[in-house]
């Protein structure tokens, strides 16, 4: 489709911005909660099972999220994105009622490890396809946009659960959080639209096969599963490894909130230049940024000011990962197929996440508690998929000269 077809501004344009903003608050953000509810169920529901076994719960959050687009995906190409926005907000809402009547490992598991979670897909994919359908110049910058809302919820969220939790107890914070997002996604519901009709037909294996056939996806696809194998560790753990590390508790409590509060920046600031230089040039480049700051500053520093700069300066680099990866598919694929690849790129990052944090866990266990070999890992794992991406950088042309990748 020809760039002059986009509108690339106009209010109906904002409006899913807007829409997609909010979705994400209550979705991505309420992922990006997961450190909160690694430490707290480690001091109190779950105190007898070990950091493996409690880290199965945030990484089933993330793995459900993620792998559910691989038929959201195929739903919102078909159907469109305000059905699948309205069953997620039940889902999500639903999980987290469950969640706060829940005491025991298997319960907590399915409310908030699998029902939730799978609600919190239902709301991210279609806020993301749906805005690339109305952007194409300002494409990065308007799902930086977006995607910012999920840094925004992962500051507001975390804290709230923290503050509520000694007022009201587990139960009666989780559900007012749920009734906030349930009054959150009706504003979502009514604004984000796809400008492309639904085009129903039916499912097909070729269509998840497919995108595998080209080198770009596929090589895109293999540097986000070893990425993302490695950056979102430090999402799940950086609270317990600031307490292993002497951080005084109340600020290490804190420290999801200052990382989201610094993505926040991280999800928009890069995407603006980034398309205005290149999506690839700004993604590949902040990949190799945040590698570095995670064996070159989480990985050696013990000190409260070392793990603080960590989580400022993590926080803002590798939001800007999250938010350019969408962005980057988008350049390299048909608008009007982005449902379904959106779909099977996270998928294969659904993987990656779901592993993630029980085998930092165990390394954790295996390091008799102590998180040198944790942060290395996920430094080492985010370093494999930077060198992947760099290949796919050059090989779209990213080295000649004036061509803008």
């Amino acid at each position: 489709m020809h760039p002059s077809q986009f509108p690339d501004g106009g209010l109906q344009a904002w409006l899913v911005v807007l829409g997609g903003f909010i979705g994400l608050i209550v979705s991505f953000g309420w992922i990006n909660c997961v450190g909160v509810f690694q430490e707290y169920y480690q001091s109190n529901q779950l105190k007898d099972y070990s950091s493996q076994e409690v880290a199965w719960i945030p990484s089933l959050e993330a793995f459900m999220m993620f792998f559910g687009g691989l038929w959201i995906g195929r739903l919102y190409d078909n159907y469109g994105p305000t059905y699948i926005l309205a069953g997620g907000a039940f889902f999500h809402v639903f999980g987290l009622m469950m969640a706060s009547l829940s005491t025991k490992y298997y319960q907590l598991i399915l409310a908030q490890g699998v029902c939730s979670p799978l609600g919190c897909s239902m709301i991210f994919y279609p806020c993301m396809s749906a805005t690339a359908t109305w952007f194409f110049k300002r494409r990065a910058l308007a799902l930086g946009l977006v995607a910012s809302g999920s840094s925004i919820g992962g500051v507001i969220l975390p804290i709230m659960v923290q503050r509520l939790i000694p007022q009201i107890g587990f139960g009666w914070t989780m559900r007012t959080c749920a009734f906030l997002i349930l009054g959150l996604m009706a504003i979502t519901v009514f604004t984000v639209k796809s400008r492309f009709p639904p085009m129903a037909k039916p499912v097909k294996l070729q269509d998840f096969v497919e995108p595998w056939k080209e080198v770009p996806f596929a090589l895109l696809s293999l540097g986000s599963f070893f990425a993302f194998l490695g950056i979102f560790i430090p999402f799940t753990f950086v609270i317990v490894a600031a307490r292993g590390r002497g951080v005084p508790e109340d600020l290490a409590k804190y420290l999801v909130a200052i990382l989201n509060a610094s993505s926040t920046f991280g999800r928009t600031i890069p995407n603006y230049f980034a398309d205005k230089v290149g999506r690839f040039t700004v993604f590949v480049g902040f990949c190799f940024i945040t590698t570095i700051f995670l064996l070159g500053i989480w990985l050696p520093v013990s000190g409260t000011g070392g793990i603080v700069t960590f989580t400022v300066l993590f926080g803002f680099s590798s939001g800007a990962v999250f938010s350019l990866l969408p962005a980057c598919l988008a350049q390299i694929s048909d608008i009007q197929k982005i449902g379904v690849r959106n779909g099977v790129l996270f998928s294969v990052n659904a993987v990656a996440v779901l592993i993630g944090s029980p085998i930092g866990g165990e390394l954790i266990s295996h390091d008799h508690g102590k998180f040198r070999t944790m942060q290395g890992f996920s430094g080492a794992m985010l370093a494999g998929g930077f060198i992947v991406y760099l290949v796919l950088f050059i090989k779209l042309g990213g080295l000649k000269r004036r061509v803008k990748v």
